[in-house]
């Protein structure tokens, strides 16, 4: 069976280009029959995919081959940032525009918006720039104070959490590189989500419960509470732990007891495991336990009432 260079190019570089399919042999009307049958995908000019490929990508990872292709195009005077760094830099993302690749002029060019790529112009110096997978991007931190600069402190604060989830940048690094951006277009708003940023949120959803917690102004809980029997072993870790209220709290994703799984266990068995496992922890506790979903943080004001009456707040 032939192997398709193209498709070699496509799985090391995401994308393949005019230029690889004519040395692939391809004329100008068959690549637009390709793309007009649908096994090929136009992801912006003179860039393509196969679109088998394409349909099982999610919106991150489609971004992040727009954005190589792009890189590819433009050469080394601009470098991934904003949203695009983000991405690149493989920081949990929630909520972003990823319509449109972000890069930084490197060479003074003017900031404009051409088609799919928006330029930005701003300072930058020789360590601001580095490299990832190849690619020049923005410093980890920088992308996202810049990306958390054109959205809402939430999803600000959820882009902090996650890059200090990583590791790429400690709350110093972070802070410090805000207070050189602090008067920037955008930055001000911040300072709010900055002040609240917790390493130790460990998904999405903890830090959305995070800025529930705060802008709902209850207690700060601690994060990533271990329970440990007598012997000193750890019962578990719950997400938060209101101390003085004796409330342990979770938060549940969709994805959760499927990560929970072992090999051959069926679904219903983690379940029952979490449930023996929440059972233990308010033992060993005393505690009163609270668990939130996704579809929680949609209704704020409801769910603030549930934890008030939780912590024993309500009036």
């Amino acid at each position: 069976m032939d192997i398709d260079p193209l498709r070699v190019i496509a799985d090391r570089d995401g994308f393949f280009t005019r230029r690889d399919a004519k040395g692939a042999g391809y004329v100008d009307r068959e690549i637009t029959h390709m793309v007009r049958a649908k096994v090929w995908r136009r992801i912006r000019r003179g860039a393509y995919v196969f679109d088998d490929t394409w349909t099982r990508l999610d919106d991150v990872a489609r971004h992040r081959v727009r954005s190589s292709a792009v890189l590819r195009s433009l050469g080394d005077v601009v470098a991934l940032s904003h949203a695009s760094g983000v991405v690149r830099h493989g920081i949990d993302v929630w909520g972003l525009d990823l319509a449109r690749v972000h890069v930084t002029r490197l060479d003074g060019g003017a900031g404009r918006v051409e088609g799919d790529v928006i330029h930005h112009e701003g300072f930058w110096v020789d360590n601001d720039v580095t490299e990832v997978d190849g690619q020049q991007v923005l410093r980890a931190e920088r992308c996202v104070l810049e990306a958390g600069s054109r959205t809402s402190n939430e999803k600000a604060l959820c882009l902090m959490e996650a890059g200090l989830r990583a590791a790429l940048f400690d709350r110093a690094t972070l802070g410090a590189t805000y207070d050189l951006m602090r008067h920037w277009p955008f930055a001000r708003h911040l300072a709010v989500p900055l002040e609240i940023a917790n390493a130790c949120a460990g998904s999405i959803g903890e830090s959305r419960g995070n800025w529930l917690f705060h802008r709902a102004g209850l207690p700060r809980p601690e994060a990533q509470h271990e329970v440990r029997r007598a012997d000193g072993t750890v019962a578990g870790i719950s997400d938060w732990w209101w101390r003085d209220q004796r409330v342990l709290g979770e938060f549940d994703g969709q994805v959760k007891y499927g990560r929970l799984l072992k090999p051959g266990q069926a679904p219903g068995d983690a379940v029952f495991e979490e449930k023996r496992r929440e059972d233990e922890l308010r033992e060993l506790t005393g505690a009163t336990m609270v668990r939130l979903i996704w579809a929680d943080f949609d209704i704020p004001a409801v769910t603030r009432a549930r934890l008030e009456r939780v912590l024993g707040l309500a009036g």
